[in-house]
């Protein structure tokens, strides 16, 4: 009766109308987002859904190189409409920046890029956006962990336990639904990190901001709608298993899972830097799939089967060696050949700041390899001959060990994300 409860909570919640927000909204922009024009335009005219009202700076044109080329803001005869005239504009791109007080009182702001005779650049490379910062390094491995919970936890309940045990099944479904919320959750944040960046607002106009150019026109922002939608949906199927009991649901919600992790493989450097293809997007997603298979289900035999499931430790660890071999597998030929790809020379590896986090990334996958063999060798043989000794305890504190170890290499992978590989 609970769960059943729940579910219809749950629907309601799902079928309510959001509540339109009462502020100005930035209807049509000319130039238009990112556009490309033959010419530079005489003026900048941003048209709002409702009368709004303008500053004399209220709308700044700037020049790659930061100039000022625009003159003062004024109201139109419609009380939604803000222009500034512009200068004579050469080939280039352009940045434009702009506020007004919406007729609710509050403070509306938003940039967007447009090129003139060139490519316009992305609102996160737009003139006065800050780069990545190591509060978005620690966020973003925050959301590999994240992902590696929900992937890892649905894969080793799938490909190893082959089923929910009844045993482990609690704890197993509330390490998922972490894992599900955080994504969610994690995933708002690194989105207004990053639009932070790009707009230089505080947080209480940054609440107000038109995140539209970020969301709709960069990779990022694409990718975090998509895996956004794609996770509430997962969270969906991995809720009426557990409601249901029924592990069917957890196969779609695995295969969506895999699939919408793809969003970081089709935003980041492997997509969009020189030398990208579909064949460096299609070895990032690899490399990042085996690597959430393998931490999340490394924390899984760590944390539920090695406390709770006595008589399925011998099982999993023995399947989950077999599945970790392969996963080490896929993921050492995927980095490998990324690294060839993105790194000119050898001599990269010392001498650029992405080469040298790559190096420290590289030493603690020989050490977590280092560790995964004593376990492959040593470890499984001992438990393999007799489970009931002191191996089975001791075999589960170094488990905990490799996983810490798996989780700095996600720390190095996310500060790869944010450096710049070398031209």
């Amino acid at each position: 009766m609970r769960r059943r409860l729940l579910l219809l909570v749950a629907l309601a919640v799902l079928a309510a109308p959001a509540k339109a927000s009462a502020h100005a909204t930035l209807l049509d922009p000319s130039p238009e987002y990112r556009e490309r024009l033959a010419a530079g335009p005489p003026s900048v005219v941003l048209t709002f859904d409702q009368a709004v009202m303008a500053f004399p700076d209220s709308i700044a044109v700037r020049s790659g190189e930061g100039r000022v080329l625009s003159g003062d803001a004024a109201g139109g005869a419609d009380a939604r409409v803000v222009l500034v005239p512009v200068r004579s504009l050469p080939r280039g791109a352009y940045t434009v920046r702009w506020h007004v007080l919406s007729s609710d009182g509050h403070p509306i702001s938003g940039l967007y890029t447009f090129g003139v005779r060139v490519a316009a650049p992305p609102p996160t490379e737009a003139f006065g956006a800050s780069g990545p910062t190591r509060t978005e390094d620690f966020v973003r491995w925050a959301y590999f962990v994240s992902l590696a919970l929900v992937v890892g936890g649905l894969g080793f309940a799938l490909l190893v336990l082959r089923g929910m045990p009844s045993a482990l099944a609690g704890r197993l479904y509330k390490l998922i639904g972490l894992g599900i919320v955080a994504t969610l959750e994690v995933g708002i944040i690194a989105f207004l990190l990053r639009a932070e960046g790009a707009l230089q607002l505080p947080l209480g106009k940054l609440l107000y901001a038109d995140l539209t150019p970020i969301a709709n026109g960069t990779r990022l922002g694409t990718a975090f709608m998509a895996m956004t939608m794609g996770f509430v949906l997962v969270s969906v199927l991995v809720y009426f298993a557990w409601l249901l009991d029924r592990v069917v649901f957890l196969w779609p919600a695995f295969v969506l899972a895999l699939g919408f992790s793809s969003g970081l493989s089709l935003s980041g450097h492997q997509a969009a830097d020189r030398g990208s293809s579909w064949a460096t997007q299609i070895a990032d997603w690899i490399h990042l799939s085996a690597a959430l298979l393998w931490v999340g289900g490394l924390v899984v035999l760590a944390v539920c089967v090695w406390p709770l499931a006595r008589e399925l430790r011998r099982d999993a660890f023995l399947r989950f060696s077999r599945l970790a071999t392969l996963l080490i597998a896929a993921l050492l030929g995927a980095g490998i050949y990324l690294s060839v790809v993105r790194l000119p020379s050898v001599s990269e590896l010392w001498t650029a700041d992405y080469g040298r986090v790559l190096l420290v990334k590289i030493a603690l996958v020989t050490l977590a390899l280092t560790w995964g063999a004593f376990h492959h060798f040593v470890g499984r043989p001992a438990l393999v001959r007799d489970d009931a000794s002191g191996w089975s305890a001791r075999l589960g504190r170094t488990l905990i060990g490799e996983a810490s170890v798996a989780m700095a290499i996600l720390l190095l992978a996310a500060m790869l994300v944010d450096a710049k590989p070398p031209v």
